[in-house]
């Protein structure tokens, strides 16, 4: 008789058990439960009493789309080839969706009209279960849903044969349709991407100064160099040449809400890049450099290290950070790293931290009210664009795939820049 047994992982519990495949081997198949163990074993129990009986393994007929969506996670997307941000984003949306009804409906009752419905709902916005308003989401995020949502169903069609079709095919996006003002007298500005002016990162600067804030070194070094928030946390000495004034960004830091680990992994596009930065951040940073070798010297063996752990989980490998006091001994497999942006114990300063306290910045700074991290990044763009900078240049610094997204995201003219380029033409003229 076949033999099995469950186990728990998050808050559900899996059962798993051995059969023979169309070639006779032995496979494992495993199942999501429910929060119950006992109830989870009756499963199992009757999975492998279907299976002894009819020598194939019975599908669940209350298997949900959560509970789908989970089987999915598991045997799908860890186990492929994506990098761990996309499957740490994937798992996020896969939360949001089992927070829905959706998420509790039966899997075979589940039609084309009830996805197009959560699908509209998510593009149009609406009213939550809760009460609560539900804003429209941008087509990036539709993008994610959409995605996890055809994996899944695709996935239930086949290999698991719990469905006979994918009714995600039959779903498609109907966006908001564009209303033109034909008789407005409004000037016809677009909107830009939102940008700091000098002043206003000066007084933000000179805020995060007055609190001896950690925060303040990343700031410092996305507004010069358009890092993303993760690259800034996930440099290190060794990637910044001070004499020659450049970094090499090779990683990137983030908090993996799924395991509920703060680990480094590539960037965005998986591509390491070398971005130049000028004088005044050169000498940010040898002022940084000095003040952390003065920190070990007045926090003594209670002044931290950082390392990187690598753990491999189902043919994945992540590499997990962890600080450490200098005086405590560096358990085995620990490697250390040499962090740029750093807390005054030593500790390393996490993308969580830093976006924590650019919250509290918008709050307390007059002007402010909209800013974020990534603003850096907007602004450093727009700063070289407007200064001439060649869009080519800035797609390369910015590490995008191609000029036309650095162009169709940031090259947005201010007003004056506008007017500067029109009377170009003046000249012209008065040379002809």
């Amino acid at each position: 008789m076949a033999k099995g047994s469950v186990r728990k992982k998050g808050k559900k519990w899996y059962a798993r058990f051995y059969i023979e495949d169309e070639s006779g081997r032995k496979v494992q198949k495993e199942f999501v439960g429910t929060e119950s163990k006992s109830e989870t074993e009756a499963l199992l129990r009757k999975a492998i009493a279907d299976y002894e009986e009819k020598k194939f393994v019975a599908k669940s007929e209350n298997i949900t789309v959560g509970m789908l969506l989970d089987l999915w996670v598991e045997e799908e997307l860890k186990p492929g080839n994506l990098s761990n941000g996309t499957v740490m984003s994937y798992q996020g949306t896969v939360n949001r969706i089992k927070q829905h009804p959706i998420g509790n409906r039966k899997l075979k009752t589940v039609t084309a009209d009830h996805l197009q419905a959560y699908i509209d709902f998510l593009s149009f916005g609406g009213t939550n279960p809760d009460g609560t308003t539900a804003k429209a989401l941008s087509k990036g995020y539709l993008r994610l849903f959409s995605a996890v949502l055809q994996g899944a169903f695709r996935f239930a069609v086949f290999p698991k044969r719990l469905i006979t079709f994918n009714p995600m095919q039959y779903v498609v996006w109907r966006g908001k349709k564009e209303e033109y003002e034909l008789f407005s007298y409004e000037d016809g500005e677009t909107t830009s991407t939102p940008t700091l002016s000098y002043d206003q990162y000066q007084r933000l600067e000179d805020f995060l100064k007055k609190k001896n804030n950690p925060a303040l070194l990343p700031i410092q070094i996305a507004y010069y160099t358009g890092l993303r928030i993760g690259e800034v946390c996930g440099l290190t000495w060794q990637d910044i040449n001070l004499e020659e004034q450049y970094l090499t960004v090779r990683r990137s830091m983030r908090y993996n809400g799924a395991r509920h680990k703060t680990e480094i992994g590539a960037t965005k596009r998986k591509k390491i890049r070398t971005v130049d930065f000028c004088d005044t951040l050169a000498a940010i940073l040898k002022t940084a450099k000095a003040e952390q070798h003065k920190n070990r010297f007045r926090y003594g063996e209670l002044y931290s290290l950082n390392y990187y752990l690598e753990v491999k989980e189902k043919d994945r490998t992540y590499y997990e950070v962890y600080s450490l006091p200098r005086a405590e001994e560096v358990p085995e497999g620990y490697k250390e790293l040499s962090f740029v942006c750093l807390r005054p114990d030593g500790a390393f300063e996490a993308p969580s931290t830093v976006g924590i306290m650019c919250r509290t910045a918008r709050k307390k700074l007059e002007g402010l009210e909209d800013f974020h991290f990534h603003m850096l990044r907007h602004t450093y763009t727009s700063n070289l664009l407007s200064n001439g900078a060649a869009p080519k240049d800035v797609q390369e610094l910015l590490g995008h795939t191609d000029v036309s997204t650095t162009m169709n995201i940031y090259a947005h003219a201010t007003r004056e820049a506008k007017r500067t380029s029109a009377r170009l033409l003046d000249k012209v003229i008065g040379g002809a």
